[in-house]
């Protein structure tokens, strides 16, 4: 059984179709696609996608913001799919959100070859600098509804000197609610701000984002909301001066996969970001535990395979420090959670202790639950999509390495 859509016969047939046909550990298991068995055969490290689970989570989250009354922009910095994002745009997401310029691009290169409209609503979450990232940003302008944010009025000036009278982007206020990373420092510096775009052709203001990645994986509800209010205190103070300046403030935008109920009961936000929820992983698992926000299921696994079982008490395999980011630490052994440990190994490798019961074997396959899933799907051209022990397709991470 093959998945529907036209990245899968994309990733079988013509977007890697060279890539594949030199890979021939590739083509075997594509010979027994939707053949029972077939997910043993995928090589290994590879990661790995349950797609049920990862069609619930995008459902889940898409009804969550539609009874919030909220719109839902969903952030592609997690899984840098087209296929996935496709698949929330049809599931009602407004448009989507990119960290990153290159990211943008690439994605809507590949919707547009798709056969998608150019009325796609495009957010690029991070302030852009220099005239290269300007004029990148209004050929992609041309290509898509483009937002932007600024936390300078000398972004501001930037983007407007590369426009033409053919191209015009909507700029939002990029406000600081406590990270610290971007973002305007309080009203004062938004009403400068504004108070630029306003006065350029070309520019429309179109609201203020307000963005609390230092939220998102705080252990407990409790503490999680108390930051949330504090932050969404500080975008207010903001929202509410640009107001009375007579600026209107339509969009509201912000929030993640840790804060998504949180920043609907506050209502301050009219739309939301979230993008680890499509696959979650063992940060947000350890943060969110049975809360509201860690409902989803985990979908995305790092498939392994033992290649050394020659001591007592542990094996090696072959998914070391390349194999995943280690910014969060290291991934636990999905089923084996309180018997095993995984540790990194070197470069290449891992250990992974012995359970209690019959040790691993040479060639055992384990999956490992990562610990960050947005850097990780980085370091992977593809993504096996799975139905239990079925390989049911192949999708490339379209946006592998755009980190410009």
């Amino acid at each position: 059984m093959a998945v529907d859509g036209p990245d899968i016969g994309r990733a079988l047939d013509q977007g890697v179709s060279a890539r594949l046909e030199n890979a021939g550990g590739y083509q075997v298991v594509l010979d027994h696609l939707g053949d029972a068995g077939s997910r043993q055969l995928i090589a290994t490290p590879a990661l790995v996608c349950d797609f049920a689970v990862l069609m619930e989570n995008i459902e889940r989250m898409a009804t969550v913001a539609a009874l919030g009354g909220v719109s839902l922009r969903p952030h592609l910095k997690s899984h840098k799919s087209a296929f996935i994002a496709r698949r929330q745009l049809d599931a009602g997401a407004v448009g989507l959100s990119f960290a990153k310029l290159a990211e943008a691009e690439a994605v809507v290169e590949r919707l547009a070859a798709d056969g998608d409209p150019s009325s796609l609503s495009v957010l690029l979450t991070s302030p852009i600098v220099g005239i290269s990232a300007t004029t990148r940003a209004a050929a992609l302008a041309r290509r898509c509804e483009l937002m932007i944010v600024v936390d300078h009025v000398g972004g501001v000036d930037e983007v407007a000197a590369v426009l033409d009278e053919a191209t015009s982007i909507t700029v939002l206020c990029d406000v600081d609610v406590g990270q610290g990373r971007t973002g305007v420092t309080g009203p004062r510096e938004a009403l400068a701000v504004v108070a630029r775009i306003v006065q350029c052709e070309g520019l429309e203001f179109g609201g203020v984002q307000g963005y609390g990645g230092h939220l998102q994986h705080l252990v407990g509800r409790d503490e999680r909301r108390a930051a949330t209010v504090a932050a969404m205190n500080r975008l207010r103070v903001v929202v509410d001066e640009l107001e009375d300046h007579g600026h209107e403030v339509g969009l509201r935008t912000g929030g993640g996969t840790g804060t998504t109920s949180i920043d609907i009961e506050l209502g301050l936000l009219n739309e939301l970001q979230p993008g680890s929820y499509v696959f979650m992983d063992r940060e947000y698992r350890d943060a969110l535990r049975d809360d509201p926000e860690g409902r989803f299921g985990r979908s995305l696994s790092l498939a392994t395979s033992v290649v050394s079982a020659n001591h007592t008490g542990f094996v090696t395999v072959d998914a070391g420090l390349k194999s995943m980011a280690t910014d969060a630490g290291a991934p636990t052994v999905i089923g084996l959670e309180s018997q095993c440990e995984y540790r990194f190994f070197g470069d290449e490798h891992g250990l992974i202790t012995n359970p209690s019961g019959p040790p691993f074997e040479r060639g055992d396959r384990l999956h490992l639950l990562p610990a960050h899933c947005d850097p990780t799907v980085d370091r992977y051209d593809d993504i096996w999509l799975v139905e239990g022990d079925v390989v049911i397709g192949v999708i490339d991470v379209v946006a592998r390495g755009c980190s410009q």
